[in-house]
């Protein structure tokens, strides 16, 4: 999602019917800061497109086979990413009191009405505006008092003591940490990528994306990727490429002078 204050807004608009689509983005045209970055079709589609492209909004309609709007935050949210402020959209008002239990921003009815789609999109600026001043990095700390310059690895039902300077990456799937380091890949006994982050160096390891933790120093190439975002390929073995999320492409401009 965006990280500067005053931004461009980049939105999803996921609704069964392709003419509601093409008339909502009509009417969107005419919010410069509001940036369609794609639309899906049904539930697991949008899902899928959401968790790709990381978007600040999106216009949800809560009528949909198979998996409906309300299903597509409650499916988010058991995947534990990242939820982007949603719209719901649909002709029928009786949804309204579960779409704000399931914390959407707005809720509009169809037809879309220019004026109240104004005032969702102002509620919008408000609340990613907000989000990103208060994600503002702190005055810079003292770095914590301990940090680990070893790491145990478990690979081949052996445990490995590996230099954290020689990790590449980590990342997370299922809830199963992978560290990647320069002669070895294994299996960290740390819970959370978070957990392991506090126990490294924060100048040179990175969250690049919700899932990656990354060696600044092991980086090999920048790739230019998807909507001026950017992948690294990194300098292990299989030369791995990993995202880096839309929030931390300002950080990336700003490390590289990009």
């Amino acid at each position: 999602m965006q990280d500067r204050v005053t931004a461009t807004l980049t939105a999803i608009i996921v609704d069964d019917e392709k003419l509601a689509q093409d008339e909502l983005a009509y009417l969107i045209k005419d919010f410069p800061d509001i940036e369609v970055i794609g639309s899906a079709r049904h539930g697991l589609e949008a899902v899928e497109l959401i968790q790709k492209l990381e978007p600040d909004l999106v216009f949800l309609d809560v009528q949909m086979p198979g998996l409906d709007g309300m299903g597509v935050i409650r499916k988010l949210r058991e995947q534990d990413i990242p939820l982007p402020y949603f719209v719901m959209a649909t002709a029928y008002d009786q949804y309204a009191v579960e779409a704000f239990r399931w914390e959407a921003l707005d809720y509009v009815l169809k037809p879309v009405d220019k004026e109240r789609l104004t005032v969702a999109v102002d509620r919008a600026r408000k609340a990613v505006n907000d989000r990103a001043k208060a994600a503002q990095p702190e005055p810079a700390s003292p770095k914590p008092a301990l940090q680990r310059s070893k790491l145990l690895v478990r690979s081949n039902q052996r445990n490995f003591i590996v230099d954290a300077q020689d990790v590449v990456y980590a990342t997370i799937d299922d809830g199963l940490i992978t560290v990647v380091a320069s002669n070895l890949e294994g299996q960290s006994n740390y819970r959370t990528i978070e957990e392991l982050q506090s126990n490294l160096d924060p100048d040179t390891f990175w969250r690049v994306h919700r899932s990656y933790l990354v060696n600044i120093h092991r980086i090999k190439e920048v790739i230019p990727w998807f909507k001026s975002s950017f992948q690294l390929r990194m300098d292990d073995k299989k030369q791995t490429e990993i995202p880096v999320s839309r929030v931390q492409t300002k950080r990336l401009r700003a490390l590289l002078k990009l």
